[in-house]
C-alpha cells in the first residue's frame, strides 16, 4: 500500500459506531467495509477488536492481572497512571491525540494520566467513569481502526533503518500490506506486540515486536504464502520471548493464547 493511501484513510470513515451495552460488537451507522484499492477496512477493525476484547463493549476498558496499567479501545492501547514508568509504548495519548487532529470531540477525562492508580482503585471506581469511556470508544471504533494502520505504515522506516537487512524488511512488508489479510497481520501484530524497536522492550537484547517477525521470516513470499510465512515467524519469535523472559512474569502462561493469535495470521 502506498503512502498517499493511507493519507486518504479519513475520506473513508463517515460514520460512527452507536453506544452500546452489550456483550456484541457494536454496529456502525452505516458500513464500513467498502473495500479501497482492495482492502477491507471494516473487516480489518472488527478482527482487532475481537483479538483483543472479544468483541465486546466492557472489554474496550480493562485492566489485566499482572500489568500495572489499564488498556483501552480496540487495540487495548496502554495509558499509565501518574507516576508510573514502564518499558513498553503508551499509546493511548497518541490515539487521544490523533482523534483530536481528526477533529473527534474527545471527552476531558482522556487528559493527562490515567485516572486509577492502580487495579484495586480501578475496580473500586464507582462514578461510571470507565463505562462513559467504554461509550466513547464504542462510537468511535474507525477511529482507532485508521489510528492502527497509520501506525504501522509509519513504523516501516523506523524499523529499516534498524534492521540489518532492511530491503527484505520492506519487501516482505510490502507483499503483506498489498492484501487484506496481510494488512492484518502488520497491523495487528504492532498494534499486539509493538513495532520492536524501543531499547526497553528486550529480553536478553532481543526483541518481539513487528521488526523481528518480518526479520524471521525466510525468503519473499507472496499472498497466502507470505502470511503463512509470517504467522510461522511470529510463532517462533512468541515462544522466543517467552524463553528469553525472566522467570518471576510467569509469561509461559500467555504463550498458547499468544500462538492462537498467531494463528490467525495464516
Amino acid at each position: 500500500m502506498k503512502s498517499h493511501i493511507l493519507l486518504c484513510l479519513p475520506l473513508l470513515f463517515s460514520a460512527c459506531a452507536a453506544p452500546h451495552t452489550t456483550h456484541r460488537p457494536v454496529r456502525t451507522q452505516r458500513t464500513l467495509s467498502a473495500s479501497f484499492n482492495g482492502i477491507n477496512l471494516d473487516w480489518l477493525g472488527r478482527r482487532i477488536w475481537q483479538n483483543e476484547c472479544a468483541g465486546s463493549v466492557p472489554g474496550l476498558v480493562s485492566w489485566n492481572a499482572g500489568e500495572g496499567f489499564p488498556s483501552l479501545g480496540i487495540g487495548h492501547f496502554i495509558w499509565y497512571p501518574a507516576g508510573y514508568s514502564g518499558p513498553f509504548d503508551e499509546s493511548f495519548p497518541k490515539f487521544v491525540r490523533y482523534a483530536r487532529s481528526r477533529g473527534a470531540q474527545v471527552p476531558s477525562y482522556f487528559n493527562g494520566p490515567a485516572p486509577w492508580p492502580s487495579k484495586a482503585a480501578f475496580h473500586a471506581d464507582r462514578s461510571g467513569r470507565a463505562d462513559a469511556m467504554r461509550r466513547w470508544l464504542a462510537a468511535h471504533v474507525q477511529l482507532q481502526t485508521e489510528f492502527i494502520i497509520l501506525r504501522s505504515r509509519t513504523a516501516l522506516p523506523r524499523m529499516m533503518k534498524a534492521s540489518s537487512n532492511p530491503q527484505a524488511v520492506r519487501a516482505r512488508y510490502n507483499a503483506l500490506a498489498a492484501t487484506t489479510q496481510g494488512l492484518y497481520c502488520l497491523v495487528d501484530y504492532v498494534n499486539f506486540k509493538g513495532e520492536g524497536l524501543k531499547p526497553t522492550e528486550r529480553y536478553n537484547g532481543r526483541g518481539w515486536g513487528l521488526l523481528q517477525v518480518l526479520e524471521e521470516m525466510r525468503g519473499y513470499p507472496q499472498g497466502r504464502a507470505a502470511t503463512a510465512e509470517f504467522s510461522r515467524a511470529a510463532a517462533a519469535i512468541m515462544r522466543r520471548r517467552v524463553a528469553d523472559s525472566p522467570p518471576a512474569r510467569g509469561e509461559q502462561r500467555w504463550l498458547a493464547g499468544w500462538l492462537n493469535r498467531c494463528k490467525t495470521y495464516q
